[in-house]
């Protein structure tokens, strides 16, 4: 009505003053329907009748009069034309009386934001804003008008309006929570930065063009203005405090990203993350393959009502929900987040794994907006990055222990047959010989010693093959060289290959967990087996231990072809093999399991006529 009413005034020959007068009546009933839609916001609407009708009366009636006001004399005389403009008395108690109503709306608001909490205090607060800005933006063009009479004022009121309306419009309605706060800022921000470089482009266009070509001074005022702009916007978004703490949020979750690498632990270091940055005592991180999603000890399947929910809407907070139309699946997401204690979750999806993130209710009641939401999705992003890398790297490494399995159990063929054959001869004679008691002496002893022996070698076999988490824990090194050495001894005498050892570090406790520590080992000596097969002349493989301050060092060195310099920067890292069977991801798995046991392992330079030395470090104590 409002705009309509302003239209005809501005574009009526002879009724101007008539469609004025209909303009600022309308315009006098704004107060009263912001005051509506503030209870409406702030309480039920079962809440707007009775009472509220009877307290709405002081409004009322100042509407009224300030409505009637505007068609009389005293508020512009009927003899004011366009070039004679004349004011009365009304006018000016129009808008201070308008002013008056505005700045009452706005306390009653403050102290009704006070007693709200949650989505309603946020679109009480846009609410405000956005009517308070508007209304005092219009009544200033109002005053300039009256001053200057310059009636581009007022042709700039629709603008103003449409703008403020649909902006709060926007965040009131929309499924997304925004906070006034934030939105003032921006505002703020986006204003001075472009005010500024407008600016700034201004005075060097006006410096440039005097001694440059104008085709140059464009293009030199155009790189300086993009460069201002960007600087300032840097310096404005420090200022400003923009999102400080989804910054170190995301700088903490890189950096559990980079110390982790089993999926429990990587998970529970993003929950930390998570909390702090929701300042929450509680969080949630799910991932899962194969149709199922667990975590926090919570457990759903891929195809529930949930996840395809989350799936179709990417992101869910309470007020969301309770602001769209309830379906059963969005009902079902709205109980879990209720169960889970959850004020927002997200989802994100990757070519194998799918990841849920929620975060608990803030300390401060108050709910997530949409800027946090869209942080909480790019820390998802890294979650599920992180964690999907993590199964990878799971996956990788069962495969590579299956494969050393495979080839222990090729070589150790040879060793468990020996003993089965001295048994099965000795089988044969007992029959002719058991009255021998000499006989029976020996064949007690050997069959005891032998079948050990093939326990001993089929026990460390299983051991290596069976899928664990490694845990650290005080074990003898040597001890574990030396079961490591009677595995790969059938391969070694094989290939006609020697194993020289010397063992220095005494005392010889390490903290590490010796399944972890053999397969790398196991590794590391099948690795220089290899390198040893197509070589003449002197083939030998040395381990060696001494001990370094708090660490005890394991050397494995060898006298084959060394390794070429231009692939050791990247030896460490997946799918580096200069074999031409396997994958080259032995060394890359041996570096993690070594780093998720604070070992280390390096690798000497190349030097001309010597092989291929790798140095472990483990340490002695927790």
């Amino acid at each position: 009505m409002w705009l309509v009413a302003l239209n005809l005034t501005l574009t009526s020959a002879g009724q101007g003053l008539l469609w004025l007068r209909w303009t600022t009546a309308v315009a006098a009933l704004i107060p009263l329907h912001f005051w509506l839609v503030k209870e409406a916001i702030a309480s039920d609407f079962q809440e707007l009748r009775g009472a509220k009708i009877r307290k709405a009366f002081g409004w009322l009636a100042m509407t009224v009069a300030l409505t009637g006001i505007c068609f009389t004399d005293y508020f512009i005389p009927s003899v004011s034309t366009h070039e004679r403009r004349i004011y009365g008395f009304g006018y000016y108690f129009y808008i201070i009386g308008s002013l008056g109503l505005y700045i009452a709306l706005a306390i009653d608001s403050v102290r009704r934001i006070k007693t709200l909490v949650g989505g309603r205090r946020l679109a009480l607060q846009i609410w405000l804003g956005g009517g308070c800005a508007a209304a005092a933006t219009i009544l200033a063009l109002m005053t300039a008008n009256a001053l200057t009479h310059n009636s581009n004022f007022i042709r700039l009121q629709p603008l103003v309006v449409l703008l403020y309306y649909a902006g709060t419009a926007f965040a009131i309605t929309t499924s997304r929570i925004f906070d006034a706060r934030q939105i003032l800022l921006v505002t703020a921000q986006k204003l001075i930065l472009i005010g500024t470089v407008a600016a700034a482009a201004y005075v060097l266009d006006l410096g440039l063009s005097s001694v440059l070509p104008e085709p140059l001074g464009f293009l030199a005022t155009t790189a300086l203005a993009l460069w201002f702009a960007g600087t300032l916007s840097n310096w404005l978004d420090s200022k400003f405090h923009f999102y400080p703490q989804a910054t170190a949020a995301r700088q903490a979750a890189f950096a559990a990203a980079q110390r982790e690498t089993r999926v429990d632990k990587l998970s529970a270091a993003f929950v930390e993350v998570l909390k702090g940055w929701g300042q929450s005592e509680h969080a949630l991180v799910m991932s899962g393959t194969k149709g199922a999603l667990s975590g926090g000890g919570v457990d759903l399947l891929e195809d529930c009502s949930v996840v395809r929910t989350l799936q179709q809407l990417r992101w869910a907070t309470p007020e969301r929900l309770a602001r769209e139309r309830p379906t059963p699946d969005r009902l079902s997401l709205m109980e879990f987040l209720t169960k889970q204690s959850l004020g927002v979750i997200v989802i994100a999806e990757g070519p194998s794994l799918t990841a849920l993130i929620g975060v608990g209710t803030a300390a401060s009641r108050r709910p997530f907006t949409y800027p946090q939401v869209t942080q909480l999705q790019e820390l998802a992003s890294i979650v599920e990055n992180s964690v999907e890398r993590a199964h990878f790297s799971v996956k990788a490494q069962r495969a590579e222990q299956l494969a050393t399995v495979g080839l222990l159990g090729a070589s150790l063929a040879h060793e468990i047959r020996n003993p089965l054959v001295s048994i099965k001869a000795f089988v044969q004679l007992l029959p002719q010989h058991y009255h021998d008691p000499v006989f029976r002496d020996k064949f007690f002893h050997l069959i005891g010693d032998e079948v050990m022996r093939i326990d001993r070698l089929t026990e460390q076999l299983l051991d290596l093959a069976s899928p664990r988490v490694y845990s650290a824990q005080m074990v003898e090194l040597n001890v574990v060289l030396k079961s490591t050495l009677e595995l790969v001894a059938a391969k070694a005498t094989d290939k006609q290959i020697q194993f020289i050892t010397d063992f220095q570090a005494v005392p010889d406790r390490i903290y590490t967990d010796a399944s972890a520590a053999k397969q790398v080992l196991i590794n590391l000596c099948f690795n220089a087996i290899q390198a040893l097969e197509a070589r003449a002349g002197e083939r030998w493989v040395k381990l060696s231990t001494r001990n370094i301050a708090n660490r005890i060092e394991v050397v494995v060195e060898d006298s084959g072809p060394g390794i070429a310099p231009e692939i050791r920067p990247r030896l460490f890292q997946p799918f580096q093999s200069t074999k031409s069977s396997g994958f080259g991801l032995g060394l890359a798995i041996c570096s993690d399991i070594l780093a998720g046991l604070n070992a280390t392992i390096t690798v000497d330079p190349s030097e001309p006529g010597r092989g291929a030395t790798f140095r472990i470090n483990f340490p002695c104590q927790a």
